[in-house]
């Protein structure tokens, strides 16, 4: 036990003593000091005493549309432990095609007494959608915070990413290395996320090169969240000239850099290409991804945060909770070629 005092206390930082405290369940210690012991129990592997572990104070449900993109799995895993620090416990409800639909996992969540739900890029970034389907669920007193869309139609808080901004810096970025002819591949154009990205791409192009819409348009492709769809969308940019590409997700930009390779040009000394999310491990690979980050962390801990005011009977105001990103700078991105800067439309 001695050996087991004092590698803990090695790990999180405290004495045996308050080690011993801990374990024991004793009072006199901070809170902060006690979630240090805790966090050093599990890195290091050792079971927590059954008088430790904490009694769930209801069910929460993380709605997400998949996790083949490493995006949601990194929400998941930031909600999922906030929510399990706060006592709740979360359940992890997953969309597939051809599978589960987004009202009949909804539909299975309350059905299981969950006091909350957490949508990430659900229906509600959907402005073809009918979002009375949240009437319907808030009606059934059942609260709920969005991640990533804001629709003005349905009554909750919102969290998102300032993708107007997104694009501002990856667009300037590739800019200031004297990229004149910038391209956007981007997802379905009914999304809010979309939309925001596009205005601030076009936005940007024409503050900073005077491009009217007429001369950004062509330089956009909308196609798939996927590896294949950034393929896609990569391909026609480049057929168009383009020097650089901004993807709207990281999976979409490594389908760029694929494309590129596949046609015999280099990334990033033949074309530049950005991403969106700076997803873990996207810093490994070859090249390392320029992308601009979403703060996960920070979206996460508000969404929850809001969501437990509203449990608590706090009823947070209809309102978007914006978050700004930040630009990544790696290897997929250098100045563009002597012979390549004078392609602009």
């Amino acid at each position: 036990m001695t050996a087991r005092l004092a590698d803990i206390a090695a790990q999180s930082g405290v004495s045996e003593a308050t080690v011993s405290r801990v374990l024991n369940g004793k009072p006199g210690v901070a809170a902060t000091t006690r979630q240090l012991v805790l966090a050093a129990l599990d890195v290091l592997g050792y079971e927590r005493p059954v008088r430790l572990r904490q009694r769930s104070a209801g069910l929460v449900g993380l709605l997400t549309p998949e996790l083949e993109n490493p995006i949601f799995p990194a929400f998941a895993q930031v909600i999922a432990q906030t929510l399990t620090r706060e006592g709740y416990t979360p359940i992890l409800a997953t969309q597939t095609p051809g599978g589960a639909t987004e009202d009949e996992l909804t539909e299975m969540l309350v059905e299981r007494g969950v006091d909350g739900i957490v949508y990430v890029s659900g229906l509600h970034a959907d402005t073809t959608a009918d979002m009375r389907r949240y009437d319907r669920l808030r009606a059934e007193g059942v609260p709920f915070v969005m991640i990533n869309g804001f629709s003005p139609k349905v009554r909750a808080p919102f969290v998102s990413p300032d993708d107007r901004s997104a694009m501002r810096l990856a667009v300037t970025h590739l800019l200031s290395l004297g990229h004149e002819r910038i391209g956007l591949a981007l997802g379905p154009q009914r999304f809010v996320p979309v939309q925001r990205k596009l205005e601030g791409f076009t936005d940007t192009l024409r503050e900073q090169r005077g491009l009217d819409s007429a001369e950004t348009e062509v330089l956009v492709e909308h196609s798939l969240y996927t590896l294949e769809g950034g393929q896609a969308a990569a391909g026609t940019l480049l057929e168009k000239g383009c020097t650089a590409i901004v993807c709207a997700s990281d999976m979409m930009a490594l389908g760029a850099v694929r494309t590129a390779r596949q046609r015999g040009l280099a990334v990033p000394d033949d074309v530049s290409v950005v991403g969106f999310d700076d997803s873990p491990l996207i810093a490994f690979t070859d090249p390392p991804l320029t992308s601009v980050r979403q703060p996960v962390t920070a979206m996460g801990l508000a969404a929850v945060r809001a969501l437990l005011e509203e449990i608590a009977g706090t009823p947070a105001p209809h309102s978007e909770f914006v978050f700004m990103p930040e630009l990544v700078v790696r290897g997929s991105t250098a100045s563009a070629r002597a012979g390549a800067r004078g392609t602009a439309p």
